[in-house]
């Protein structure tokens, strides 16, 4: 049966005093998927692994269907084995000299379930996963992808309550990535089961999850919908790490609502959204996604000219650097047709509602 999973200000604090997790708290309800993105070292698969008991926390709590697995301050520390979860790791980790079956079975077993209840739990996994006809079969005769699908079998064959997947489509090639992802969220939903799934991968976080949180030095910077995190992302490092590549600077000189008009040197100004408290006068920048960039598109606000200075065609897209206010950026057109040459002068239009203007802290948000 599926269970909430809850995690209040958890810290993970290495002997260096280093802190891998920094006061992470989130709620993951019952039958929900959470996705925890972010790059290499921001701690995702640290909190992970704490929910998992595979790390012992420094502080904080965690609990799973209302009960608490880890608390440092109170002295409870439940045994991974103990805590009611499934796992999928990056690596298959199936056992080579068993058929799939065997492999998906193995839990039962050890669990004391009886062969008749086994084999219908195995059939029904199996099924789910779509590879009831491999059952039989030598498990390492299976393709990469079809491995990844037997350990997930397993993992979900006993029903637990939480299921924690890390980084699981990483060791696969691009084209079998994006057909297994688009399959776990359909499996993971026919199974009604809470989730919490690690990736550094963007495009796994937006399709596989109800909520995503994004993570950068041990912090928590976000917690949404993936509508949400790409469209009101909280800061310039959120919207930088989810495709916001395109940044301008310059100072806010006048705001009306959730709007204000910021000037960008050299006599040019433009509209933007206003993400976070801000006051004529604050230096900002601004991110912009390349797809929301109109080349070619002439409108009645932030309507300006940008000579093409390189043109990339991708077949069903093509991707342009512009020179704007002296200032390169990166466009997306889709369509199979360029339509600008390299060194032409075209109108440009910046939707002001995809134009985030942010505190400029002066740091360097993507590593």
């Amino acid at each position: 049966m599926a269970a909430t999973l809850e995690v209040r200000d958890l810290v993970k604090a290495f002997a260096t005093g280093h802190r891998a997790v920094d006061g992470v708290t989130f709620t993951v309800p019952a039958g929900e998927i959470v996705v925890l993105l972010g790059p290499s070292g921001c701690g995702k698969t640290t909190t992970l692994r704490c929910v998992a008991g595979l790390e012992h926390p420094t502080s904080g709590a965690i609990a799973i269907g209302g009960r608490t697995v880890s608390s440092p301050t109170d002295g409870v520390m439940v045994p991974a084995r103990q805590r009611g979860i499934g796992m999928v790791f990056q690596s298959y980790a199936v056992w080579p000299h068993m058929t799939v079956a065997q492999n998906v079975r193995y839990p039962l077993k050890a669990r004391g379930v009886r062969r008749a209840d086994a084999d219908r739990q195995v059939a029904e996994a199996l099924d789910l996963v779509g590879l009831h006809e491999y059952a039989n079969r030598p498990v390492v005769s299976l393709s990469g992808g079809q491995m990844q699908r037997v350990a997930l079998a397993r993992s979900m064959v006993y029903r637990p309550h939480l299921l924690l997947l890390d980084e699981p489509l990483s060791n696969l090639d691009a084209k079998l990535r994006v057909r297994l992802r688009d399959d776990l969220r359909r499996i993971l939903k026919a199974t009604g089961m809470t989730a919490l799934y690690v990736t550094h991968d963007q495009s796994e976080a937006v399709v596989l999850g109800d909520r995503v949180g994004v993570m950068r030095d041990g912090k928590l910077l976000q917690m949404a919908p993936p509508n949400e995190i790409y469209n009101r992302p909280a800061d310039l490092f959120v919207a930088s790490f989810t495709g916001a590549s395109n940044e301008l600077a310059g100072t806010l000189i006048a705001r009306n609502g959730e709007f204000g008009t910021v000037d960008l040197g050299g006599g040019q100004r433009a509209e933007a959204a206003l993400l976070h408290p801000l006051a004529p006068g604050d230096a900002v920048r601004i991110a912009l996604r390349p797809e929301n960039i109109a080349l070619g598109a002439r409108n009645s606000t932030n309507s300006f000219e940008a000579r093409v200075i390189e043109r990339r065609y991708l077949g069903i897209q093509t991707a342009y650097d512009i020179d704007l206010f002296g200032r390169r950026l990166e466009v997306l057109e889709l369509g199979t047709a360029a339509r600008h040459e390299v060194g032409a002068i075209a109108p440009v239009t910046l939707p002001r509602e995809a134009l985030w203007a942010f505190r400029d802290t002066g740091k360097v948000e993507v590593e």
